[in-house]
């Protein structure tokens, strides 16, 4: 079928097949699809939206145009998580080194700052040296022996959603469930993971202002991974005031320390760090329930043991562990 045909399939608001999807995908990331016509096909999808089918079709075609990570050979069980970010969010920076203290490896790719929103990448970043620019093998390797690594999307990694994020930001078609789904869950299904857990935020501080939004984004992309054949789950968290005590880049790095210290233990964050570790470690059968998995991640954060992952894990990525 003709771009044109696509786009004005999905204008009038038509389902399309997943050859037609694949294939609109692959010629734009090839150049022979212009920005124009991208341009159309995002607002048709936009004011038309899709079905889950549609916008499965469409996040494999994101992940199919680079490169997609395989874990397998570690040995050991894998799973990942994700948040629609909030103010004060560092829960990817203490949940990542208690799961893998736990004995399930996390393999992260994470994002910069959006809007207001702080990223994990900008976070960590203000530890001096730290490098968030790994190679695949870097990252196989950091899983192989610490057990996590959150690291940059790699120039090979779903480039289709690299480019197509950059024109749905100037064409005002960044607010539409089905590419917010795609963008997302391409990177996430990329990765390799064996499982995967969202923490899909609602309120003031949060990209989805009300539960009933957050509830449709969150249910979207658990559809998407568990029909893709990766294990999903979703919780939604209240993001109508910052979590935890500290707010900013660096004051977040130091309160995960002290958080893995124990010197300094939010409620919030630590209610919302082990509900989404134990979810991870049920899901990896690393865990028989959620009680279970929520008292290995308690005892990882006070034995030490997640405090020393998240030493090496730093200087793993070239930072200085003295921090």
């Amino acid at each position: 079928m003709l771009p044109y045909e696509i786009i004005r399939n999905k204008r009038d608001g038509n389902t399309l097949s997943e050859k037609d999807i694949r294939e609109f995908i692959e010629g734009y990331v090839a150049g022979e699809i212009p920005d124009y016509q991208m341009s159309a096909f995002l607002m048709a999808v936009y004011f038309r939206g899709m079905d889950e089918r549609e916008t499965l079709a469409l996040t494999k075609s994101y992940i199919e145009s680079g490169e997609q990570f395989n874990f397998r050979e570690i040995g050991i069980p894998t799973s990942d998580k994700h948040s629609t970010g909030g103010v004060g969010d560092k829960v990817s920076l203490v949940l990542a080194p208690m799961v893998a203290a736990c004995g399930v490896a996390v393999p992260m790719i994470s994002g910069r700052g959006l809007g207001h929103t702080g990223g994990t990448l900008d976070k960590l970043e203000s530890i001096p040296n730290f490098n968030t620019n790994l190679s695949t093998e870097d990252c196989i390797r950091n899983l192989k022996k610490v057990g996590f690594f959150i690291a940059a999307q790699t120039k090979n990694l779903v480039p289709a959603d690299k480019k197509i994020y950059a024109l749905r930001d100037v064409t005002a078609t960044v607010e539409s469930i089905p590419l917010i789904v795609a963008s997302i869950m391409s990177k996430k299904l990329a990765e390799g993971s064996g499982s995967l857990v969202l923490d899909v935020k609602f309120g003031n501080g949060a990209f989805m202002k009300n539960l009933r939004s957050a509830k449709v984004l969150a249910r979207a992309m658990v559809d998407v991974g568990n029909l893709f054949g990766v294990p999903t789950a979703a919780l939604l968290t209240d993001m109508n005031q910052p979590l935890g005590q500290y707010v900013g880049n660096a004051l977040e790095v130091r309160e995960s320390i002290l958080y893995l210290r124990g010197d300094v233990v939010p409620d919030d964050l630590h209610k919302i760090t082990l509900a989404l570790g134990s979810i991870m470690l049920v899901l990896s059968k690393a865990a028989k329930n959620l009680k279970e998995g929520a008292k290995m991640l308690d005892e990882a954060l006070k034995n030490g043991a997640a405090l020393k992952k998240f030493e090496e894990f730093i200087a793993a990525q070239g930072g200085n562990p003295d921090v």
